[in-house]
């Protein structure tokens, strides 16, 4: 097989890197260091793309002349820095747990700028934000009766957001298991909520919605008709000081469409059996074979966006729909407040995964594993892969035969489905033991979102660097 073959047949998808991460992959001597003392994997992250990418919001709420707060979605890492980090550049947190909000209490965050959206609120975590004055966002009738009784016994009228959800988007009507249905949520409202009613506690203060995928229609309908429906609160005497669109602004993680379009095209001729498999047991990602036919769609997250970030959000707020007046001109002529709570975007390029290779084996089918000291929980998501080409870092670069090999990657627990990576990856030699595979911009989601601690293996070490050039890290507060 000469050395082109393999890359052909098995093609590639490169990640977008950041110059830290670049210096990293250099420095063998950090890496050998910091495995030293720390184990394997580690997250090592920046913080400085975290500031970039607040700024690059920034500046589009302002070119659209809007009120706006920006909150971190902490959920996205769990590392307290990063809490801390938005709190010194004056923006917010979106905490789901009574842990988060506490930790973010405690790092000193100021109270009016968290915000507590937690799916199920106990108790205690109602208590906590009523003691400190955070807004929560209410989603159902039995979390707004709690809220009420426990802040008559706390002797509070508290200001709350309500979740809605079921927008209308072109003739049908877009699902969600989260809030209350457009449709019921104005009555709701209004016979309810206030002094004279019999949630007697709580005051509207705004809305909030949680939209599943990226379209940018999408979320300019659901701007568009949660207006109209603080304009028709505002005939009843209630004013919306906000709209809070969540989250979902799309990241762009690869620096090349074609090899993007190249790979699904490969993925559907090995799923319909015209090729070799390009994944672990010919997985389809979202495709399988109904009948000798391809069916399904991807199940992964849109690894490839030319339009992210900042430029998504221009288009969400441009959005005009049947009208000439944009989703911002609304909201500004009504004095509405956008907030929005970002966790991917806002940590692109801020974090990578390292971990040394345990041992390479092949097996029955002749493909060669590569056993990582890791796990998949410690990179996953629920994309059903992560489509980034790692970077393989070799601990020496002379006296080795350079042969390109495609391997799989495989994971510490005791199961067949420990893979890290789905897809066969061609590495430009077989690996040795002590090597080091690093996995690229995996802050966002991929690190702690579904990371457990079975055959009580230790959770990874996180590191944030606290020196530019040469690169030195500290391990986070937690």
């Amino acid at each position: 097989m000469s050395p082109e073959e393999p890359s052909r047949q098995y093609p590639p998808l490169t990640p977008v890197t950041s110059p830290w991460m670049n210096e990293v992959v250099k420095d063998h001597s950090l890496l050998r260091d910091l495995f030293e003392q720390y184990g394997s994997p580690i997250n090592l992250h920046h913080l400085k793309p975290f500031a970039d990418n607040y700024k690059l919001y920034q500046e589009v709420l302002e070119k659209h002349n809007l009120h706006y707060t920006i909150f971190f979605a902490r959920k996205a890492n769990r590392c307290k820095a990063f809490a801390k980090e938005a709190d010194r550049l004056g923006f917010g947190v979106d905490t789901a747990s009574y842990r988060e909000l506490k930790q973010c209490l405690d790092l000193g965050c100021s109270p009016d700028k968290l915000i507590c959206t937690a799916a199920v609120k106990t108790e205690r975590l109602v208590r906590l934000a009523l003691n400190n004055d955070v807004l929560m966002v209410l989603d159902n009738v039995d979390e707004c009766q709690l809220v009420n009784r426990l802040a008559g016994k706390l002797g509070k009228k508290t200001q709350v957001g309500i979740r809605i959800s079921g927008f209308d988007y072109r003739g049908d009507k877009l699902y969600s298991r989260f809030g209350f249905d457009i449709e019921d949520v104005i009555p709701f409202i209004t016979s309810s909520l206030g002094k004279e009613n019999q949630l007697n506690n709580l005051r509207f203060d705004g809305f909030h919605f949680h939209l599943d995928g990226y379209s940018i229609e999408q979320r300019g309908a659901a701007l568009r008709q949660t207006i109209e429906l603080a304009e028709e609160l505002q005939n009843h005497g209630i004013s919306t000081s906000f709209i809070d669109m969540g989250g979902g602004l799309l990241t762009n993680y690869l620096s090349d469409k074609a090899e993007w379009n190249t790979f699904w095209d490969e993925l559907k001729k090995a799923v319909r059996g015209e090729r070799p498999p390009i994944t672990f047991g010919n997985n389809g990602l979202g495709y399988k074979m109904i009948n000798s036919r391809l069916h399904g769609s991807p199940q992964v997250y849109p690894y490839f966006n030319k339009t992210a970030k900042a430029d998504f959000l221009d288009k969400v707020l441009s959005f005009s729909n049947d009208s000439s007046e944009t989703v911002a001109s609304l909201m500004r002529d009504r004095d509405i407040e956008l907030r929005m709570e970002p966790g991917r975007s806002l940590l692109d390029q801020t974090g990578m995964t390292v971990a040394r290779v345990a041992h390479r084996k092949k097996d029955a089918r002749g493909d060669w594993l590569i056993g990582l000291e890791m796990n998949r929980s410690q990179l996953s998501s629920s994309s059903a892969d992560f489509l980034l080409d790692p970077i393989f870092i070799p601990r020496q670069s002379r006296g080795t035969e350079k042969e390109p090999t495609p391997v799989y990657f495989t994971g510490a627990y005791c199961l067949e489905q420990d893979i890290i990576l789905k897809r066969k990856i061609v590495l430009p030699r077989l690996p040795q033991i002590g090597d080091t595979i690093a996995f690229v911009n995996t802050a966002g989601y991929m690190m702690h979102f579904y990371e457990t601690e079975s055959h009580l293996l230790q959770k990874t070490t996180n590191l944030f660097a606290h020196s530019e050039l040469p690169l030195r890290f500290k391990r986070d507060e937690n």
